[in-house]
């Protein structure tokens, strides 16, 4: 059984095909144990035997004490992960793992919007369910290019016409505006929160077209990080730990995260893009430069949340607690 440090194990319960490239996994701890709760939008930072970690979104039922349940999308072009996933991990191994952590919360509204793309439909699922808990009207638009490429389609049916499957290789692009006008998302866009999740391009366009909804009840997750422009700062800052009493001196051009290392303080990462969220601390004093893909504009304003694999200081001097 592998030791990883600043994280617990899991072992792999079953291991499935969920859609053409796609496999889900159930994973529990050894001793059948209870496991750390869960909401809704959350996502688990798995730690692969090379000490490499990777981020997979939640897609089970939070009521289900002694289970995680991820899907993974097969990605050729990506940093390995998926392809070990895929290809090495068998039922009965051991992985790491730290979190649950939540940077794509779903918060009450009388209706929601979900729009998912391929994979990014796995935050979507547990969101559905507390939907309906919750009461409220809802609609879910799942976008994929081909049926068979797309994980729980049948888990979905039962939702009847609330959910409307858009499959470009069958009927080309879906008209998201068109979707949007409709339904409880136009009949009172100012109670209807929205939530989307895959790729850039899909968020790209879903951003743009609610650009004009109320502020702060449009959430997305990214797969990738935005480009930002250049840090606020071109000279040193200090990053005081809190609790410490120990300043760390953090050079133009070095990863807050890189120079806390440097300094033996142990954070864990996966994306270290500002993605995932894997790395997010909190802002005690200062002023943040946000250059993460993550906060929405008032969490921003907010400052008191910090992603240090990308986000670095407007101020002379930053406090945080890890």
């Amino acid at each position: 059984m592998p030791s990883q440090t600043g994280t617990d194990v899991l072992a792999v319960a079953s291991k499935t095909r969920a859609a053409d490239g796609v496999v889900s996994l159930v994973l529990r701890r050894p001793d059948g144990g209870r496991l750390p709760d869960w909401t809704p939008g959350a996502h688990l930072d798995l730690v692969l035997p090379d000490g490499s970690t990777r981020q997979y979104s939640l897609h089970g039922d939070p009521r289900e004490p002694d289970a995680y349940r991820i899907a993974v999308l097969r990605e050729p072009e990506g940093r390995g992960g998926s392809r070990f996933i895929h290809h090495e991990l068998r039922q009965g191994d051991f992985v790491g793992f730290g979190g649950p952590r939540n940077t794509f919360r779903l918060t009450p509204a009388p209706s929601f919007a979900f729009i998912a793309g391929g994979i990014g439909i796995t935050p979507m699922l547990p969101m559905l369910r507390a939907a309906d808990l919750l009461g409220a009207d809802w609609r879910l638009l799942y976008l994929g290019r081909s049926r068979s490429s797309m994980a729980f389609l049948e888990e979905l049916e039962v939702h009847g016409d609330r959910i409307t499957v858009g499959v470009s290789d069958e009927h080309g692009p879906t008209d998201i505006r068109s979707w949007l006008e409709s339904g409880p998302a136009a009949a009172s866009p100012a109670d209807t929160k929205l939530y989307a999740c895959g790729p850039m391009r899909l968020i790209d366009a879903v951003s743009e077209l609610a650009a004009d909804r109320r502020p702060g009840w449009t959430r997305v997750e990214r797969f990738a990080a935005v480009d930002r422009a250049e840090p606020v700062r071109t000279t040193p800052f200090e990053v005081e730990v809190a609790g410490t009493g120990r300043s760390i001196r953090v050079a133009p051009g070095v990863p807050v995260v890189e120079a806390l290392r440097s300094a033996g303080f142990d954070l864990l990462t996966s994306c270290s893009r500002g993605v995932c969220g894997t790395c997010e601390t909190r802002v005690v004093e200062g002023v943040p430069d946000h250059r993460d893909s993550i906060l929405d504009d008032a969490e921003r304003a907010d400052g008191t949340c910090f992603f240090p694999c990308v986000s670095r200081a407007k101020s002379d001097r930053l406090v945080i607690s890890l």
